[in-house]
C-alpha cells in the first residue's frame, strides 16, 4: 500500500467544514496546527498595523488513492465563487513511513472497499 501526506492549510472559519468533508471521503487520523498567515497584499488596520490571519493547518496521512478525492473535497470546501480561495490544500507522496496504526490501513481498506 502506497501513501501520501496530505497538507490542507485552511482560514479558522473553514476548520470544521474540511475536516468533514476530509472525513467523508475516506480520511481517519488528521492533526491540527494553529498557524498565522501573512497574505500576498498585507491589509492594513486603523491603527496602521499589519493584519496577520489566523488559520488552521491540517495534516493527514492517507492511502494514495484516496488523496485526490479528499483533495478535491477541501477544495470545495474553500474555493471561492469569484476564483479566490480561503486555503491552500496539496499532497506529497510517501517514501517510508512508520508507525501507523493497523486499524487506519484497515479503515483506508474498507474506504476502497466501499467506493468499488
Amino acid at each position: 500500500m502506497k501513501f501520501s501526506a496530505l497538507v490542507a492549510i485552511v482560514n479558522d472559519e473553514y476548520e470544521e467544514q474540511t475536516i468533514q468533508a476530509a472525513r467523508k471521503n475516506g480520511a481517519t487520523g488528521i492533526t491540527i496546527l494553529a498557524g498565522k498567515g501573512i497574505p500576498c497584499d498585507e491589509r492594513k488596520t486603523f491603527f496602521g498595523l499589519s493584519f496577520e490571519g489566523s488559520q488552521t493547518v491540517l495534516l493527514m496521512v492517507l492511502e494514495k488513492s484516496l488523496s485526490l478525492g479528499v483533495l478535491k473535497a477541501i477544495k470545495q470546501v474553500v474555493a471561492k465563487d469569484d476564483g479566490g480561495s480561503e486555503g491552500l490544500v496539496f499532497t506529497v507522496p510517501l517514501e517510508h513511513l512508520a508507525g501507523i496504526d493497523v486499524k487506519q490501513v484497515q479503515r483506508f481498506e474498507q474506504h476502497l472497499k466501499e467506493e468499488l
